[in-house]
């Protein structure tokens, strides 16, 4: 059972897959280490510039001579009027001084059309450096793109919240498809449904995602340990992608903070907001979401809003105050520890082989 159409594409030992989480989590050590021990490390670039992910390939290659991956977020057109982000910028500039940000209404704000350029210019690199996986979060690219690295024969990842969303990435042709369950920490994938309308758990959108696509299904949500493994492939994944147990992992480049929060955490202490970053996320709760509840409507879009927060958890996170930091983070927080990348990937094996047997 642990050996797969996805082990095989991927040529991996074993169906787990270290969920691509950018901002810098997705170190050099964590993505290698993972490859190194029989998984499948994956690069977070979504906030990279062309040349830094260039980099990061080149270090994780010496590192480790196994498959790694490189996860993009795919740009959205979006829309924010001044007048939005200057009542969202007003709103936050409190926080601001309580955290002794100098930073005010200069921030300088993204053009829709730089993500755009952006984006382009990653895939360049993504084919330049011979990257053999790719994935994708936020949406499809375009019928050109998937094209163009098929022609480079890169194994092709969407990553979907609904049967729906799994049959368009389908369609379009790519290889696997990453169901997301409501569970899952960080950001929402959806990309077709509106974000309430995609908060399907794990355990009921695999089997119904594996009944209507032929492409190979990859379960991510709220698995941390052997038992989450074996659970999701009996319902006809073939593998799963996990974040947050590999973000309390020693070579994780998380905030110790950020660590120590989900450690401490329970499993009805994580909440959906937008108010970090104008995208649905799951994180758990602290004074900022709480402080932002009732206007989290009225923010703008990602990634306007997350450029109005960002120095906010800068600055929170070198004060060691996790009141004002994202703590993204799944469902089942209860069940992560500190520990290596190799101590967690061999437990999980065990533990499976114990069950299945």
């Amino acid at each position: 059972m642990l050996k797969n159409k996805i082990t095989d594409l991927l040529t991996i030992k074993y169906p787990i897959i270290q969920a691509p989480m950018a901002g810098g989590i997705t170190t050099s050590q964590l993505v290698a280490a993972v490859s190194n021990h029989g998984g499948l490390g994956n690069i977070g670039a979504g906030y990279m510039s062309p040349q830094q992910l260039r980099d990061q390939i080149s270090e994780i290659r010496e590192l480790t001579a196994n498959s790694f991956g490189v996860n993009l977020f795919v740009p959205n057109e979006f829309e924010a009027s001044e007048d939005e982000i200057h009542r969202a910028s007003s709103f936050l500039q409190p926080i601001r001084e309580q955290l002794n940000v100098s930073e005010t209404l200069s921030i300088e704000i993204p053009e829709p059309k730089n993500g755009f350029i952006a984006f382009k210019e990653q895939i360049e690199v993504v084919i330049d450096e011979k990257v053999s996986i790719c994935s994708f979060t936020f949406g499809i690219p375009s019928s050109e793109v998937i094209d163009l690295l098929k022609q480079h024969n890169i194994i092709l990842i969407g990553t979907a919240t609904t049967v729906r969303e799994a049959v368009e990435i389908e369609k379009i042709g790519m290889d696997m498809v990453v169901v997301q369950g409501s569970e899952a920490g960080g950001h929402r994938g959806n990309f077709l449904d509106g974000s309430q309308n995609s908060l399907v758990g794990l355990m009921s959108l695999i089997p119904q995602v594996v009944d209507r696509v032929n492409i190979p299904v990859i379960a991510a949500g709220g698995i941390m340990d052997g038992r989450g493994l074996l659970a999701s492939l009996c319902l006809g994944a073939q593998a799963v992608q996990m974040g947050t147990a590999f973000l309390t992992c020693i070579e994780s480049g998380a905030h110790n903070v950020y660590k120590e929060a989900i450690l401490k955490s329970h499993e009805d202490q994580t909440v959906l907001t937008r108010a970090f970053s104008g995208k649905w996320a799951r994180g758990i709760n602290n004074q900022f979401i709480q402080n932002t509840e009732e206007h989290q409507h009225t923010f703008p879009e990602f990634p306007v809003q997350n450029t109005l927060t960002q120095s906010i958890r800068k600055a929170a996170a070198s004060q060691n105050n996790q009141e004002f930091m994202s703590l993204w983070s799944g469902q089942s927080p209860r069940l992560a520890k500190i520990q290596t990348v190799e101590s967690l990937i061999h437990q999980m094996i065990d533990e499976a082989e114990k069950i299945k047997v």
